[in-house]
C-alpha cells in the first residue's frame, strides 16, 4: 500500500507485519518489532537529565543532537513507525583471562557491523516496496541520533537492563538497527522487564560507572575511556583496565541471561586474531599494519596513536617480563606526547610492581 493511501484494516496490517518479519528472517535479523515513533517522556527525561550531568564527556555530539533522538520525525519528515531489528553476534564464550592477552569487545573482534547491517536493513526496506508500493523511510545502524534501546524496548525485542542495554531472554549479545517509516502499523507490546533484584552488572563494572541501576557515567566506563576519549585517561582509572584495549564487556559477560545466548552471525567472527592475540605483539604493529589489517573494523576508528594509548596502559597493568619492558621501551621515544606519557606510566608501574 502506498504510503499516501487510507490506513490498512487490523487484518491487512497483521498480513503486512507478519511478511515483514518473514522477509527480517530470511535476512539473517534474528528478531524484529515495530513501535510507535514516540519515545517515551521518561525516556527523553533521563537522556536530558544525563546530559545536563555532564555524564555524556565528550562526546559533544550527543547534546547537540538530543532534539532529534527525540523527536524522530525532525529526523526523518513524515515518521510514523519505527522498526527496530536485533541481530545475534556473540563470536565465542571464551575471555581474555590472561594478562599479557588483549581483551577487546568481542563486537569489535571481526567486521565492523555498520555497513552489513545498514545493508541489511536497505534489503529489508526494498522488499517491503515489493510488498506495499513506494513510501517513505530511512535505516539506521548506530549511524544516527536513534534511541536504539528505547525503540527497541518498545517494540517487545527486549527490555532496558540495569547497565541500560537491551537485555532479552536471549542475552544482550546484539547489534540493533532501525527503520524509520511513514507506514502506520499498528506497534508491537512491549515484554515485562526481568532483572529483579539482580546487580551482577552493577557489581562487575571495573570502574563503578554503573552509578544505579539505569545511570551509567561515560566519564568512568572503559568502552568511553579507551574509544571515545581523545586525549589521556585519567591516571587514577589506568589501573581499572586491566587488560582491556578497546571496549569492555564486562556488563554483559557476568548477566545471567547471557547464559542463553546464542553464537551469533559468522559474518562478525573474529579477524587477525584479535580474540588472542598478546599486547606485545598488537603493540608492535605499525601504522602501515594497524591500517591495513583493522581495515573494515571499528577499531581502526579510533587511529593508531589511541590504539598505541590504550595497550601501554594494558601493558602496565600486566606482570612484569622482558618481552614488556622491550616493548614498552621500543615506543619510549614515540612522536606522540600521548603516546609517550602512557609509556612512562606504564614503566613505573612496572617496576613499582616488582
Amino acid at each position: 500500500m502506498p504510503a499516501d493511501t487510507p490506513s490498512q484494516s487490523p487484518v491487512e496490517a497483521a498480513a503486512l507485519k507478519l511478511a515483514i518479519r518473514t522477509a527480517a528472517q530470511r535476512l539473517g535479523f534474528s528478531e524484529i518489532g515495530f513501535a510507535r515513533a514516540e519515545p517515551s517522556a521518561d525516556a527523553v527525561l533521563r537522556l536530558r537529565a544525563w546530559l545536563a550531568a555532564g555524564r555524556h564527556g565528550e562526546m559533544d555530539y550527543m547534546a547537540r543532537h538530543a532534539d532529534l533522538r527525540a523527536r524522530p520525525a525532525d529526523l526523518h519528515p513524515g515518521t510514523l513507525t519505527v522498526i527496530s531489528t536485533a541481530t545475534d553476534y556473540l563470536p565465542h564464550r571464551k575471555q581474555a583471562d590472561d594478562p599479557a592477552q588483549a581483551a577487546i569487545s568481542r563486537y569489535a573482534q571481526g567486521r565492523d557491523y555498520h555497513k552489513p547491517i545498514r545493508a541489511r536493513l536497505q534489503k529489508l526496506a526494498d522488499a517491503i516496496g515489493e510488498l506495499i508500493g513506494p513510501y517513505g523511510y530511512r535505516v539506521f545502524s548506530d549511524s544516527a541520533p536513534v534511541m536504539e534501546v528505547e525503540f527497541a524496548q518498545q517494540a517487545g525485542l527486549g527490555w532496558r537492563g540495569k547497565h541500560t542495554l537491551l537485555l532479552s531472554r536471549q542475552g544482550s549479545w546484539r547489534f540493533l538497527g532501525e527503520i524509520y517509516c511513514d507506514l502506520p502499523l499498528p506497534p508491537d507490546p512491549p515484554v515485562e522487564a526481568h532483572c529483579g533484584s539482580c546487580t551482577a552488572c552493577i557489581d562487575a563494572c571495573p570502574t563503578q560507572a554503573i552509578v544505579a541501576p539505569y545511570q551509567v557515567d561515560a566519564r568512568r566506563c572503559i568502552s568511553y575511556l579507551t574509544i571515545e576519549l581523545s586525549g589521556a585517561i585519567p591516571e587514577e582509572l589506568r589501573p581499572l583496565l586491566g587488560n582491556r584495549i578497546y571496549g569492555c564487556d564486562d556488563c554483559q559477560t557476568c548477566c545471567p541471561w547471557n547464559r542463553f545466548a546464542q553464537l551469533g552471525d559468522p559474518e562478525f567472527a573474529p579477524r587477525h586474531g584479535l580474540d588472542s592475540a598478546s599486547l606485545c605483539e598488537l603493540f608492535a604493529w605499525s601504522e602501515a599494519e594497524f591500517e591495513q589489517r583493522l581495515a573494515g573494523n571499528p577499531i581502526r576508528r579510533i587511529g593508531h596513536e589511541r590504539w598505541l594509548r590504550n595497550i601501554a596502559v594494558g601493558l602496565g597493568n600486566g606482570p612484569t617480563s622482558p618481552a614488556t619492558l622491550q616493548a614498552l621501551y621500543s615506543r619510549l621515544e614515540h612522536p606522540s606526547a600521548l603516546v609517550r606519557e602512557h609509556v612512562s606510566w606504564a614503566l613505573v608501574q612496572l617496576k613499582t610492581s616488582r
